[in-house]
């Protein structure tokens, strides 16, 4: 009898006591399942950390809970929020699973915000601004002693280039950047 190799992005079979199965659907949720809401995703504990109190920060903080993150808030003037319900006091306690996604390049705090930052076993760190020229977290972290290597580790820019340019937007780019990054992906059309 003549068969037919399997496609290359095929996942690999297993058998179970069901019969024939993915491997996929042998250690985690049907994909399909997944996004007809039937099923929970298997996932690791993820953190959205948003730094400064911004527009960007509203929704990124939103879309990222609706996305199943633990979307917390890190702004280090108390008046600029109030009663935010997810703000912690700063970033001494972000989990390794945390992102931590700055987002307002143009405050005085950006330096020792970053360093603390970098201080920590998080699992990405980046800042909002413009790629076209160097951001000014660079000198506020040299002028802090932080190492070239750390600084190289902050991210910038912190999203997939859609072009975006409003808060929604950005935030958008920004969360679809640090899923295609958490599960391995080039962030575009391809698959």
């Amino acid at each position: 009898m003549a068969t037919t190799p399997e496609a290359p992005d095929t996942p690999e079979r297993s058998e179970t006591s069901d019969g024939p199965e993915t491997a996929e659907r042998a250690t985690g949720a049907d994909a399909c399942d997944v996004a007809h809401g039937r099923s929970d995703a298997s996932r690791d504990t993820r953190t959205l950390i948003a730094v400064f109190a911004t527009p960007v920060a509203d929704y990124l903080l939103r879309y990222a809970a609706d996305a199943g993150f633990r979307a917390l808030l890190v702004e280090p003037d108390a008046k600029r929020v109030a009663d935010a319900p997810t703000r912690i006091p700063d970033l001494s306690e972000a989990p390794d699973t945390a992102d931590i996604v700055v987002t307002d390049h143009h405050r005085d705090e950006l330096g020792p915000v970053l360093r603390d930052a970098l201080a920590q076993p998080a699992r990405w760190v980046g800042v909002m601004g413009n790629p076209r020229h160097e951001g000014p977290h660079r000198a506020a972290l040299r002028e802090l002693g932080v190492s070239e290597d750390d600084i190289a580790r902050v991210h910038r820019p912190i999203g997939l280039n859609i072009g975006s340019r409003t808060p929604p937007e950005i935030a958008v780019a920004t969360l679809a950047g640090l899923l295609a990054d958490r599960n391995d992906r080039p962030g575009g059309f391809s698959f």
